[in-house]
């Protein structure tokens, strides 16, 4: 019941308490959503992933572990998707709204706190968190941007799209100035110091925004969507993660803290990334919304039972 409350206080209500201002902001001010999205695209999100990896130190042979279990989670993750969003019958533009809403996960400002909350700030456990967190920033903005745009934009279009975006140069540039140890000027390293700090309440607020921005009526067909969504990121997240988990410990090392922290990494709601997308591109952005909220507030007892569970 500890973790229950702590989850409560230290994480979900933190996070409402901003997107609340984000909505009523929106109902007050009417504002500029699709700015909103590109000052997170372009500016705070690069420098949240670009602070973070130039100053951790992260092993080697940790990374190669951690993305093997990524590549294995993700692809296990993407079938189920795959076969849910044919089940469903889903078309266009909800088809990569769906994937979206379940393969992006929010492992940095739920995943970072709860990791160190679960964990007890153990070094170790977060440098797993951190890496996991960079492979769920690379992916919305390659794998996401293409998932939105497939049925309405040519390959050629799309992939001009996806190189544009500035993390997907900022996580080399990062880890090279890193592993050589430059030392930025201070003139650099301050401001992005603090676009970095403006990462979490801009994208809340975003969120807000969105959801301030919405009609907010009764949709069936819209809430077994998000429904079917939350199930398969919250329920199924975890236990694909444990079942990658078991099948590598038949092929190598992993000991239960590793285990643990990428089960537990598995089990955080929605990403914001996928109502940055669809709002960036205006693809089912309500949809995406929903999917986000809703699935933040499940996540209090999801994520306590993943822990319980797991005896950490």
């Amino acid at each position: 019941m500890d973790i229950f409350w702590h989850i409560l206080w230290s994480n979900v209500l933190p996070l409402t308490l901003m997107i609340a201002v984000g909505f009523t902001m929106q109902r007050l001010f009417s504002l500029d959503i699709k700015t909103l999205s590109k000052l997170n695209f372009y500016v705070f999100s690069p420098s949240v992933i670009f602070n973070l990896l130039y100053t951790t130190d992260i092993s080697a042979a940790l990374i190669g572990q951690v993305l093997l279990f990524v590549i294995l989670f993700m692809t296990l993750q993407a079938s189920c998707v795959e076969a849910a969003v044919r089940l469903r019958g889903l078309e266009g533009g909800m088809r990569g709204a769906m994937r979206n809403s379940v393969l992006f996960y929010n492992s940095a400002n739920y995943g970072i706190p709860l990791n160190q909350l679960a964990f007890s700030a153990n070094p170790y456990t977060l440098s797993i968190q951190i890496i996991v967190m960079v492979t769920q920033s690379l992916l919305p903005n390659t794998f996401g941007i293409y998932s939105v745009n497939a049925h309405r934009m040519s390959f050629r279009s799309t992939l001009r799209t996806i190189l544009s975006q500035p993390i997907i140069y900022v996580i080399p540039i990062a880890f090279l100035l890193h592993g050589f140890q430059v030392q930025l000027p201070q003139s650099v390293e301050t401001p992005i110091t603090y676009l970095s700090n403006a990462f979490i309440g801009t994208a809340l607020v975003t969120l807000g925004v969105q959801l301030g921005n919405m009609k907010w009526e009764l949709n069936p067909v819209l809430i077994k969507n998000v429904l079917l969504a939350n199930g398969l990121r919250l329920i199924g997240g975890p236990a694909l993660a444990a079942l990658v988990v078991w099948v590598l410990g038949f092929f190598m090392t992993i000991d239960h803290m590793m285990a643990a922290a990428l089960i537990v990494s598995s089990s955080v709601p929605t990403s914001l990334s996928s109502v940055l997308l669809a709002v960036e591109f205006d693809n089912e952005p309500e949809f995406a919304s929903q999917a986000v909220f809703l699935s933040t507030v499940i996540s209090i007892i999801t994520v306590a039972v993943v822990i319980f569970l797991l005896h950490i």
